[in-house]
């Protein structure tokens, strides 16, 4: 059974990656210091830590990936394309109701 999602603040986030590379000097190992600042601040795993290290590196430009913003545009724009996808069904729909009443012969009284 997983365990239900925490969202932590963004200043909390900041600061433990800021902390990260602060105390990284003084670990043997990179996971070494994110596991000692991610029991510092109560983060429930280093794992999660970790991930938002190596995000903030993508931000910055040092590591390799699709950046914060780069992956809020590209949300933003595929829920563009859902949208207009519906619409476009429902125009296609309603063209082929009234093509078909005009199809249709007229009642003369």
């Amino acid at each position: 059974m997983s365990r239900p999602s925490r969202n932590y603040p963004a200043e909390l986030r900041e600061r433990a990656v800021r902390l990260v590379a602060e105390v990284r000097p003084d670990h043997p190992t990179e996971w070494a210091a994110i596991c000692s600042v991610a029991e510092k601040l109560g983060i429930g795993t280093a794992e999660t830590l970790r991930k938002w290290v190596r995000q903030a590196e993508v931000d910055a430009g040092t590591r390799a990936g699709t950046s914060t913003a780069e992956s809020a545009e590209l949300r933003r724009l595929r829920a563009e394309v859902r949208e207009l996808k519906r619409a476009n069904e429902i125009l296609r729909a309603a063209s082929i109701f009234f093509a078909a009443e005009l199809d249709r012969p007229k009642k003369t009284s």
